[in-house]
Formats: C-alpha cells, structure tokens, sequence
C-alpha cells in the first residue's frame, strides 16, 4: 500500500507536504510555480480515504497519517525529510515528528491544530459535523475561517475541492481525529525546528489561539504571522507562504536546550 501521492522537484532537500481536512493535496496547487525545484524535492500526499488515495481504508487517524507518510518516505528512499502540514495536516506533521525524530530535519505548520487537537463549543462543532453533507453549512465554515472578507468564488473553490476529494463518512472520520485526539503530553518528543505559522485573518486558527497554545507545547517553536491571509495562504497568497517555508526550511532555526 503506497498513498497517493504528487512528486515536484529534484532538490536534495526532500519534503512531505501534508493537506487539511477540505480537499486533497490540490488545494496545494496554486503554489506550485513558486517551488525552488532545484534545491528541493516535495512530496504532496493525500491521505487514507482522500483523492488518490481514495480507496484506501481507515484508520482515518492522526497515528495513521504518521504511519503511512513514514512508509511513503521509505518507498521514496527518504532518510530525513522536513514535513509541511496544513491545519489538520499540521496536527498531522506534529504526530509525525513525534514519531520519527531522528528522521525529521524540520516541520513548517500552516495555520496548524495543535497537539491538544481543535476544541470547539458544542454549537461550533454541531456547524462543523454538519459540513460532511451540508454545503451551506460547510460554505460557513470555510467563509469563517477565511475570515469573512474575501470572494464567495474562493469559498467554492475550496468547497469543490472538498466535494471530489472525499467521501461524507471520512470526512467525519477525519473531524473526529482533530478534535478528540490530543497527544500533548507528548510534544517534547517534538526535537527539530517548528515554524507555526498563522493567517492574519484566520478566524479558526487565530492569533490569540498560537499565542496562547504553542509556546506551552513546544518553547522553542517560532511563531510567525503571514499578513494578508486567513486559513488558506496557499491558496490566498501562495509566493509568499512559499517564501517563507522554503527560508525556513533552507536554514531553520535550531531549538534550544
């Protein structure tokens, strides 16, 4: 068994790019003719039950996820790789460092849920388990977590990724694995760089929330805010989410002891 994957780049550097709960690894794509392809070698996975890996059964879990891009990386020949992880997909990337820490050279979460997992009040998670099979419903959390001020076409854009990458049953699957699982107790296994990074307008992720949660998580992790973007810099501002993943990754600051 070998996820759906999309390979970009000849670079020695090699990275993991994992996606977030709405769509496969194509909600990536706008970023794609920004990629230092020389300097680095991207693998962008789609998880159990998403996109090309659509057929795959569960676990639909974060263990899982951490598992099978493990394997992914052997099947590649990769030795140590760097991971990028977009909210689901950075609580993904967090498990995954945890997991493998001699194998992690460093790990880039884009508007990331943390390793407490993503707690909500009951009527916020009602919205969010009714976005399996409501449109409407999952339109508002999108449009919330865009922070309420960009085109509705961008709202469906992202819904449509959401609808051809997966089936209402995983995705709930997946709901239940970001906001039940919390492997907290576990973040100093975390042992390489972290770079969080948070959308100024992101109304799920919020500022208030990576200030108060990652520090305590893991002390040496840099914080950093990317102006002019809520859940989706890869989508709302992909050259410059780009350019500030590929410095860090180029020349990433040690924790320290």
């Amino acid at each position: 068994m070998t996820l759906g994957h999309k390979l970009l780049g000849t670079g020695p550097h090699h990275v993991m790019v994992l996606h977030g709960w709405f769509g496969d690894h194509e909600i990536w794509s706008p970023t794609y003719p920004f990629l230092d392809t020389q300097s680095f070698t991207y693998a962008f996975v789609d998880y159990r039950g998403y996109g090309e890996s659509r057929s795959l059964s569960g676990p639909y879990t974060m263990a899982q996820i951490s598992a099978d891009a493990t394997a992914l990386a052997d099947r590649l020949g990769w030795g140590r790789f760097s991971v990028v992880g977009h909210s689901m997909g950075g609580m993904a990337a967090q498990r995954l460092a945890i997991d493998a820490p001699d194998r992690i050279h460093a790990v880039v979460g884009v508007t990331p849920v943390p390793a407490t997992g993503a707690k909500m009040p009951a009527p916020v998670l009602a919205v969010f388990e009714a976005a399996a099979t409501d449109d409407a419903a999952a339109a508002t959390v999108i449009e919330a977590s865009l922070g309420q001020r960009c085109t509705p076409a961008l709202t469906r854009h992202i819904l449509a990724g959401k609808q051809s990458a997966v089936e209402a049953q995983v995705f709930t699957a997946y709901l239940d694995a970001f906001t039940a699982t919390d492997f907290a107790s576990e973040a100093a296994g975390l042992r390489c760089p972290l770079l969080v990074l948070y959308g100024e307008h992101d109304g799920g992720v919020s500022e208030e929330m990576v200030k108060a949660v990652y520090p305590t998580l893991y002390p040496a992790a840099r914080l950093q805010a990317l102006p002019n973007a809520g859940h989706y810099p890869m989508v709302e501002t992909p050259p410059h989410l780009v350019t500030v993943i590929e410095r860090f990754l180029s020349a990433p600051e040690a924790p320290s002891t």
